[in-house]
């Protein structure tokens, strides 16, 4: 066999060794997004799509699959083609929480997805009605430590981040309270303004405006420096419990999806996340914007996991 034969050969070899994923994205991208359209995750996914789309010159369009805490939408992704064209904007419960509290027995992040990017985190804030006679942290563990279970904390429903930094509170301090569940962070909200509860943990974007019109009174936030816009509210840290945590979003894809195209859009995603416009929309939601590598974000949702699923479990937390 001629040198000539051979060289062509060579050449067929490497053409049929280019991945069919080459040139993507060719055509629209879905975004599946595990909640109606207007809550935190939605707008974060509508922060960050035109970004995507100008950077690859396709439609990254919106798909709102809401659910058993998000794992409808969840699991949609995980049986889906992982060829880049269906990804998924993920958050705390969706993705760790949600499993274990629905009974997916057979769902773990690890093994349905490859993590792309984080997006966003968001801190929560403690907050107490304004006839509540308490001043500061300290107060309200005293008060529950004094009469176990007579404090009523409003949940936004079983298993949310605003849940379990609340179970978490209480296997740190042995303060004890009576956790009221609502459907929905609304409820919880109107009923912790109408002082038919005593206190609550929110996002801060949800809080903010309530406690500068005096409505509620903060007397912590779960970060590790204090907030900006609550510049009087001490962190936990700073009020004697050293508590942090927030809320999350972030990109994953179906498990086996390339590396190449995980690794595109987790570049893509770094930089729109940069932008100066983009961060003061996420803070306009009280969220710091924040893209990350593949392996960042996988290390840190692994911590995550690490963290919370032994609280869920020890409070046996289930969906009703």
């Amino acid at each position: 066999m001629n040198s000539t034969i051979l060289r062509c050969l060579a050449m067929l070899a490497a053409c049929a060794a280019i991945p069919a994923h080459a040139a993507w994205p060719d055509k629209p991208v879905r975004i599946v997004v595990p909640y109606p359209p207007g809550g935190n995750v939605d707008v974060a996914a509508r922060i960050i799509a035109p970004g995507l789309q100008a950077a690859f010159g396709q439609p990254f369009i919106i798909d709102n699959k809401p659910g058993a805490g998000g794992t409808i939408a969840a699991e949609s992704v995980a049986r889906s083609a992982p060829d880049g064209y269906t990804l998924f904007l993920g958050a705390n419960g969706p993705l760790l929480f949600s499993p274990v509290i629905f009974g997916r027995a057979d769902y773990k992040w690890s093994q349905e997805f490859e993590p792309v990017s984080s997006v966003s985190f968001t801190p929560l804030v403690l907050q107490v009605r304004p006839s509540l006679p308490v001043k500061s942290l300290n107060d309200l563990l005293a008060l529950a430590k004094k009469e176990p279970g007579k404090l009523n904390m409003a949940s936004p429903g079983a298993g949310t981040t605003n849940h379990l930094v609340s179970e978490l509170l209480q296997s740190m301090t042995g303060a004890r309270w009576t956790t009221v569940h609502y459907k929905g962070n609304a409820p919880a909200t109107t009923d912790l303004l109408g002082g038919q509860v005593d206190f609550n943990f929110d996002q801060v974007s949800v809080s903010l405006p309530f406690i500068k019109e005096g409505k509620v009174r903060g007397l912590a936030v779960t970060t590790a420096e204090r907030v900006a816009a609550l510049p009087d509210v001490p962190t936990f840290t700073e009020a004697g419990v050293p508590l942090e945590a927030s809320t999350f979003t972030g990109m994953v894809a179906p498990k086996g999806t390339p590396a190449d195209i995980t690794g595109k859009l987790s570049q893509v995603l770094v930089k729109i996340l940069d932008q100066q416009d983009v961060k003061d929309k996420f803070a306009a939601l009280g969220a710091q914007a924040r893209g990350s590598t593949p392996q960042e974000f996988a290390a840190y949702v692994s911590k995550e996991d690490a963290r919370w699923i032994p609280i869920i479990k020890k409070a046996g937390i289930k969906a009703n």
